[in-house]
């Protein structure tokens, strides 16, 4: 007869509950801290809805009035050096953590508000209005709230989308060698997440120091959580992924603040990450002022039955019953509190001219300047000051044939023995003696702290690799095995890292690289063959280079490690296998961000290519030997770097542009770059911009097939003779 041997998961899985003992035995700093926040919070809420029903919040005002008892009683034991990351409904644990930041031993509610606190409900509101004096100068708004300073690494519009940015802050904090720790907050439908799921595997396997804290608000806009989850004790997820976890009252926010005290307790003792899921309810709409009854979804019994419950209300009642505090001590704070925010609303606003009375607008002053829009998006480049540049024309070091993998290997070797803010991260990049490729050979044996094979799982450990780029502490370098793994990662790599940068106010680094390979022509077909440059080159905030030489690949490489913009280093398996010349022994250069390399000199026609494709137009020329053509390896693709002055030094000369990829129309690099050279140089061309690049379809499996959607030096022949034959 068959046997059942009943399984238990290895990590526990408990609910607190806070006793009225429990609340006799709390400190009465603690509680009257509690009602400080609770107090400043919900006020500070109930004015942005004020504002935006007067029109004045441009965007979304989610707010989180009834979820504040989460917020405070988790992020209260936490310190400065903690660090929280939260959803699109963040508010109020962004305000949570800055004010445990400038107010660390708690606030008085007795006492006047600080001018630090009011400096920090100032430049929140200010940021959700959009203006200029606001934390990111108005770019983030309501849903990216960030102050590093104060830990709060940055509230996320992307459902899911900051839980892996979270688990890189965990593991800078675990490298560094601190007991701090990260918490990412998100809600009920981010625990269906891709992104989300993910990451709880990748922190319980590395036993990160990350709290994974649900506010199970029951309601995603108006979907109910038992319609979509068919578990909706959300809090089972973790003993799933082996990750110790709680589920408590987040109504109650002392219960709260005993399971976060038993979370960090663990987590700072080394034991891995820990989850709380906390049961809160958001008292309006998913946006605006509100509740969720006037839309239909919920009855307005439900709505008052969980209003009985309020976390302040509760609160207060034990203040009362243990005398810390009277009725009329705690309404005096309330009112405190509301005068704190009208007087915050003046500095900010002014009356309407000419408008009936109470109406008002945003002080004309208070708005950024239109001038600043596109500041910030890549940085300054500031931190190539000192750097030792390098090209191949007047490099003095000693130059050998090198196989260009062994370029790849050796000055990655050379850049972790001498910086030991580089970390490398990616799928077999431990194993295998160096990856798939050979290019990560010998690195685990040297940095076993540094070199990090991970599970299959890009967006989670993209997104772990930008939380550590943000975090600034190290330097991530992570391997996509094929290109076009970068559709897995998409929200990380486009949504998250390269927009953190403007979307926070322009000035925060995010040194991060990734290594992408190109396969085309190798028989891995339709979904492991892409050429990403084209999508990259549209998307904002990110650097390319592609060399094409080992030489090239040194240089670049040690200038992407450098920079503190994300930057993308594309390499090719055609070029792989091939040799060159490189450094001997020389791996210590930069190539200048923004040069490109002439690979050949003529004046009848300008060819511009990169990466392997420019080695099959340098052979198509010469096969042709009657083409006098000057050819631009441009090794620096995306718009910030081109190098214009190169490019128009032989427009200027020859009249004639022929750009040559290998990659699909669809995805073509070279669209946008001949917009760009047409526009440019309009007067100087003596035909269209011309173009060589792959077919319509991705390459295919079948060895004819992939041949004929791919561009090489054939095509690149048949064009040249097409183009010089008028």
């Amino acid at each position: 007869m068959t046997e059942h041997h009943r399984l238990e998961p290895s990590a526990p899985w408990v609910e607190v509950v806070a006793t009225d003992s429990d609340w006799d035995a709390a400190e009465p700093g603690l509680l009257t801290s509690m009602l400080s926040q609770l107090v400043l919070i919900r006020t500070f809420e109930e004015y942005v809805l004020d504002l935006a029903r007067e029109g004045l919040v441009h965007g979304p005002a989610h707010s989180s009035i009834g979820q504040e008892g989460g917020a405070v009683g988790s992020i209260l034991p936490l310190t400065s050096q903690d660090t929280v990351n939260g959803s699109h409904r963040g508010h109020h644990q962004f305000v949570a953590k800055a004010l445990g930041h400038v107010e660390p031993k708690g606030i008085d509610p007795t006492k006047d508000f600080s001018a630090e606190v009011r400096a920090v409900l100032l430049r929140s509101l200010a940021e959700i209005c959009g203006l200029d004096r606001g934390f990111s100068h108005g770019r983030g708004g309501s849903m990216h709230l960030q102050w590093k300073e104060a830990g709060a690494i940055g509230t996320n519009a992307i459902v899911g989308g900051g839980v892996p940015l979270a688990a890189g802050s965990a593991w800078a904090h675990r490298q560094a060698g601190t007991d701090a720790v990260a918490v990412t907050y998100f809600g009920d439908g981010a625990i269906n997440i891709g992104s989300t799921l993910e990451t709880l595997n990748l922190a319980s396997a590395w036993r990160l120091p990350l709290c994974f804290f649900i506010e199970n608000n029951r309601y995603a806009v108006s979907t109910n959580v038992e319609e979509v989850t068919g578990e909706p004790r959300l809090s089972a997820r973790g003993p799933g992924f082996g990750i110790a976890s709680w589920k408590v009252d987040g109504m109650n926010p002392l219960a709260v603040h005993l399971a976060m005290r038993q979370a960090l307790a663990h987590m700072r003792g080394g034991d891995g990450p820990a989850l709380i899921e906390a049961d809160v309810y958001r008292y309006f709409h998913q946006n605006g002022p509100f509740p969720g009854s006037a839309f239909g979804y919920r009855t307005k019994e439900e709505e008052r039955a969980w209003r009985d419950r309020d976390p302040i209300t509760q609160l207060t009642a034990h203040l009362v019953r243990r005398g810390i505090l009277t009725r009329e001590e705690i309404d005096a704070t309330t009112a405190r509190a509301r005068a704190l925010m009208d007087d915050i609303g003046g500095t900010l606003l002014e009356p309407l001219p000419g408008g009936k009375p109470g109406q008002r607008r945003i002080r004309p002053q208070e708005w950024p300047d239109p001038a600043f829009a596109d500041v910030g998006v890549r940085g300054d480049l500031s931190e190539f000051a000192g750097a030792r540049m390098a090209d191949r024309d007047w490099f003095t070091g000693e130059i050998a044939e090198v196989k260009f993998i062994d370029a790849v290997a050796r000055v990655m070797a050379r850049r972790m023995e001498t910086d030991a803010s580089i970390v490398v991260m990616g799928e077999d990049v431990h194993r295998l003696g160096g990856g798939t490729n050979g290019a990560t050979k010998g690195l685990k044996q040297a940095h076993p702290d540094r070199v990090l094979g991970t599970p299959i799982s890009e967006n989670a450990f993209t997104g772990l690799g930008g939380g550590i780029a943000l975090d600034g502490r190290f330097t991530p370098v992570v391997e996509f095995m094929y290109a076009d793994f970068m559709w897995v990662a998409a929200d990380q790599l486009f949504n998250q890292i390269g927009k953190a940068r403007h979307m926070f106010g322009g000035d925060g680094d995010v040194p991060f690289v990734l290594r992408s390979k190109v396969a085309m022509g190798t028989g891995y077909g339709s979904q492991h063959s892409m050429d990403p440059a084209g999508i990259f080159a549209t998307a904002p905030g990110w650097r390319i280079v592609a060399p094409s030489t080992p030489f090239d690949y040194v240089g670049l490489m040690n200038s992407a490690l450098r920079c503190k913009d994300p930057v993308v280093v594309l390499e090719h398996v055609d070029l792989y296998t091939s040799t060159g010349e490189g450094p001997a022994d020389d791996f210590d250069y930069c190539i200048p961000v923004g040069k490109a390399a002439v690979r050949r000199t003529g004046s009848q026609l300008t060819v511009i290519s990169y990466l392997a494709m420019t080695a099959y137009v340098l052979e198509a020329v010469d096969s042709l030997g009657d083409v006098d053509a000057e050819v631009i390896d441009l090794r620096w693709l995306d718009r910030a770097s081109i190098d214009w002055d190169t490019i128009g030094a032989s427009i200027r000369k020859t009249n004639n542009v022929l750009i040559a990829e290998q990659g699909a129309l669809g995805t073509s690099y070279g669209g946008w770059l001949a917009d760009e050279i047409q526009r440019r140089f309009f007067d100087w061309l003596d035909q269209p911009v011309q173009r060589v690049t792959g077919g319509e379809a991705s390459p295919s499996i079948s060895k004819v097939l992939e041949r004929a959607a791919i561009a090489r030096h054939e095509e690149v022949a048949a064009k040249l003779t097409e183009i010089t034959a008028y």
